[in-house]
């Protein structure tokens, strides 16, 4: 028999443990509780390693840019700094936290459309010189606040399939590109090339196809207006699995058919660059939580954990994303439902999940929730701190 460590004073329930259960994921979460209190998320290095790796095989030509927005963890920053990804950023305070583990600017890039002048200031003092914008009069703050600053036009494309649709907010009309890039030219800035940015966890290659063909096509008008461009930012949005059996997504394959656009498209001397933040940090992540009250509602169990939407469930509300919950508990499932420690009636994960029996003291976890989960939680709301991140 195994025992649950104790949690806000209520008795510790022992669990069953099976032989196989003491390996992979359900091995390493015990070995954490004898040593932490729940709410922890674990962060795997092997796996962050193991998700960069990944990405450098399957586009060889192009270098990541970790967009740090999706988990900003110093010490994630740190390990992927090491492993020599370059970073997206979104903000002075971003930049500021990637230069402090050692990162030279030139391995940033500001990637947010709309920046203030203070940020822009701050992107001159520290020479992070490269960035995007879709509109003009942006162009001309930038110019005021950072004059010869390098820029990537974003343009609008196809956000079909994907969860989170961005082109809702951010992206020029492609027919609008050159003009805009011959204006940042005039105003004494650098136009270095078009980013898109497919949208959220997209599982539609066709995005992906179809925004290089608009590229390619503002490539040779730039060209032909004697205003040769140079870098494509193929921007994030790369798909990862969030439950084990999922099926739909093959990230491989995906980028076989984007590569072969690429080389079809461009010729050998444009440089290309992407911002993968779902993807290099997700499936690192597992959170572990406990139940710390139970009852019975609307004819089904109902458990609310120590950890909620207004946590590192956040991922929910803010990016619609779904989680398998596991237990390490064994027996015969019943629907239940799950809510978390807030006294908003909001805070509810869902209420048709299939779960043993559980008590006080039992644990839940949720694997692939490294990124936007821990990263958009609201400190403190009720007093709730979000789980205490943990790299392994």
């Amino acid at each position: 028999m195994a025992q649950q460590p104790l949690l806000n004073g209520n008795t510790p329930v022992s669990v069953k443990v099976k032989p196989a259960d003491i390996s992979g994921s359900e091995g390493l979460i015990r070995e954490m509780l004898k040593k932490h209190k729940t709410p922890f998320m674990l962060i795997r290095k092997g796996t962050l390693e193991k998700q960069f790796n990944r990405f450098r095989k399957a586009f060889p030509e192009v270098t990541p840019y970790y967009a740090i927005k999706a988990n900003p963890h110093p010490k994630i920053v740190k390990f992927f700094a090491e492993l020599g990804a370059s970073f997206d950023v979104a903000s002075a305070a971003e930049m500021k936290l990637v230069l402090k583990q050692g990162v030279k600017p030139s391995r940033i890039i500001f990637a947010n459309t709309i920046k203030s002048k203070e940020d822009l200031v701050t992107a001159r003092r520290r020479r992070v010189r490269l960035m995007t914008f879709d509109n003009e009069p942006e162009l001309y703050k930038i110019a005021e606040s950072y004059p010869g600053a390098h820029v990537l036009l974003r343009i609008r494309v196809a956000n079909r399939g994907s969860v989170v649709q961005l082109s809702l907010k951010f992206g020029a009309e492609p027919d609008q590109a050159v003009y805009l890039l011959r204006k940042a030219q005039n105003l004494g800035l650098a136009p270095k090339g078009v980013s898109f940015h497919v949208g959220s966890q997209s599982t539609n290659v066709e995005n992906y196809l179809q925004a290089l063909e608009i590229t390619a096509n503002i490539f040779k008008e730039a060209k032909e207006n004697d205003m040769p461009l140079q870098i494509v930012d193929l921007g994030g949005g790369f798909p990862i699995q969030h439950f084990d059996n999922e099926i739909g997504i093959n990230f491989e394959r995906m980028a076989a058919q984007i590569r072969k656009q690429m080389k079809t498209l461009f010729s050998k001397n444009v440089k290309f660059i992407a911002e993968p933040g779902r993807f290099f940090v997700g499936p690192a992540g597992v959170l572990v939580v406990q139940v710390i009250g139970r009852a019975f509602r609307d004819n089904k169990n109902f458990y609310y954990l120590n950890d909620g939407v207004y946590q590192d469930f956040s991922g929910m509300v803010f990016d619609h994303c779904k989680y398998e919950f596991k237990t390490l508990r064994r027996g015969q499932k019943y629907m239940s439902a799950l809510a978390g420690p807030t006294c908003d009636s909001l805070d509810t994960l869902s209420t048709n999940e299939e779960l043993p029996e559980l008590f006080v003291g039992d644990v839940i976890y949720v694997k692939n929730i490294g990124a936007y989960s821990c990263a958009s939680a609201v400190a403190n709301f009720n007093g709730f701190e979000p789980a205490k991140i943990i790299l392994v």
